[in-house]
């Protein structure tokens, strides 16, 4: 007889696994190498997001909470594409996610 986890603490499992791996890398060295081509001052998605949130770059916002981040990330949001986790794993994906719901106003 198989046993099965509910999808609950499967989910939780996984999370508490890529918050530990997460916690080795370097989100702001990952937001700038996956992300900072669209998100930096003058990049597209900046460019589409200033007409609906103020400010657009995301380096600059302080509402940002890691899961925004990662539902917005892997299901797209407006003109961004779905990011596959082919393209960044989720420890990576929440690692970026931590740099930018921390307080910061630096750029990389």
């Amino acid at each position: 007889m198989k046993i099965v986890l509910p999808t609950v603490l499967l989910t939780a499992l996984l999370m508490l696994d890529c918050s530990a791996q997460a916690a080795e890398l370097d989100g702001q060295a990952l937001f700038t190498e996956k992300c900072f081509m669209c998100h930096n001052k003058t990049g597209m998605g900046t460019g589409l997001l200033s007409r609906r949130v103020q400010p657009a770059e995301l380096l600059l916002r302080k509402d940002l909470v890691p899961g925004f981040v990662i539902g917005a990330a892997r299901a797209g949001i407006g003109n961004m594409p779905a990011i596959s986790r082919g393209e960044v794993s989720d420890a990576q994906l929440a690692a970026i996610a931590s740099f930018l719901s921390s307080t910061h106003s630096a750029t990389p």
